[in-house]
């Protein structure tokens, strides 16, 4: 009698755990900030290149579909995206929060660079990975990075590099750098300046612009202007604002490529990629957002399948496990990009070939032939091991 009653007890059990699974639902939180200027209707009325589109819960929904069946296989019945919104970086703290307080154990962040830190520092010690897939700043990956944040968006010294080796490859050496003066310009000058070492450029010169409505500061705004007298192999335009590099293309006084913040840029994604099923992502995320895929919502997506991948690596995981398994290259993510992409243990960065981009189509990819590392050539993309100041 007493067997039969344990045996009884535990055929209860087991069919409580398996209801449980059967009843599972895993959750993604995304985590937006109404304050963020990019995402402004002007902002997106101008469409800067490599700018975002509009918001990206799209790619994040899209995401969860195409995971559905692993997620099933580990035993969750349905999934589910949660969203919170901030209204600036002083609220990101409280809407995270909120997120947390609903289950959530995975939370994309759709926020500038200070919504960004003001989450990591939040998270800090919390059982949750935070995914940041909209703001490139290096910092984050530096001085500012966290043990739980990874990040999807490409960096600025990520974009820079492949910049660089382009330059490299199509021996322009001597670039003309034309940089705005705004504090996000000179993140961008800074980064291209490392790049620069990195690779062995010598730029001819490093000229600052702005666009002022004062005629006393309208020669600074003049492209004519600042590429007259030298001789360059080409120009590489640094504006994080996007107006002044709107206008570089075919208005330097030499005939000459412009790269950087327009004519060639470094992006995640583009349209025009037509590799590795690359269309048909795109094609898909058109049908369901109806508008076309940038970088912002493939970093988004592929945060999305990253935490859905490690999810359904092994049910059991608990979060320090998953970020274990994500940074150790065990739990690696197809991004359509011909290989299965891993993060950086050093700093939580996606590694990701980058597209070098022009209005209609793709020039090269980075990294290119002939960048070499003991690793992996990814890794000539941004901050290596010995170079990482991130100290989490």
């Amino acid at each position: 009698m007493m067997r039969r009653r344990t045996l009884c007890a535990l055929a209860l059990g087991s069919m409580a755990t398996a209801a449980t699974a059967q009843t599972r639902t895993f959750l993604l939180g995304l985590l937006t900030q109404a304050d963020d200027e990019r995402y402004g209707a002007q902002a997106l009325q101008k469409a800067f290149p490599d700018w975002p589109s509009g918001r990206s819960a799209p790619a994040a929904q899209m995401a969860l579909e195409d995971s559905a069946f692993g997620l099933q296989s580990a035993g969750y019945a349905s999934f589910r995206l949660v969203t919170a919104e901030a209204a600036d970086a002083a609220g990101v703290a409280a809407s995270l929060q909120q997120l947390l307080q609903q289950g959530v154990k995975h939370v994309v962040l759709e926020l500038p660079a200070a919504g960004v830190a003001a989450a990591a520092a939040a998270a800090k010690g919390r059982d949750v990975i935070l995914w940041n897939a909209a703001a490139p700043e290096d910092a984050l990956r530096a001085g500012q990075c966290a043990a739980n944040l990874l990040h999807t968006l490409p960096s600025h010294a990520m974009q820079m590099d492949a910049i660089a080796q382009l330059l490299v490859g199509r021996k322009w050496n001597r670039p003309l750098v034309l940089h705005g003066t705004s504090a996000a310009d000179k993140l961008l000058l800074a980064a291209f300046q490392r790049s620069a070492r990195r690779f062995g450029l010598k730029p001819m010169a490093e000229r600052p612009f702005k666009l002022s409505n004062d005629p006393r500061e309208r020669d600074l705004g003049n492209i004519r202007l600042l590429t007259a007298e030298r001789d360059y192999d080409a120009v590489v335009v640094l504006d994080a604002q996007g107006e002044f590099a709107r206008e570089a293309p075919y208005r330097a006084v030499l005939p000459r490529p412009v790269l950087g913040s327009n004519g060639l840029t470094a992006q995640a994604w583009h349209r025009a990629y037509e590799r590795n099923g690359g269309p048909q992502l795109t094609r898909r995320f058109q049908r369901k957002a109806g508008r076309t895929m940038g970088s912002y919502d493939w970093a988004t997506w592929i945060a999305a399948r990253a935490a859905a991948e490690v999810v359904g690596a092994d049910a059991k995981a608990g979060i320090a496990q998953q970020l274990q398994a994500l940074k150790q290259g065990t739990v690696a993510v197809d991004g359509y990009k011909g290989q299965r992409l891993s993060f950086r243990a050093w700093d939580g960065q996606l590694r990701q070939p980058m597209l070098l981009a022009h209005g209609d189509g793709i020039a090269e990819i980075a990294p290119l032939e002939g960048f070499l590392h003991q690793r992996s050539a990814l890794d000539t993309l941004g901050y290596d091991l010995p170079e990482t100041g991130c100290k989490p």
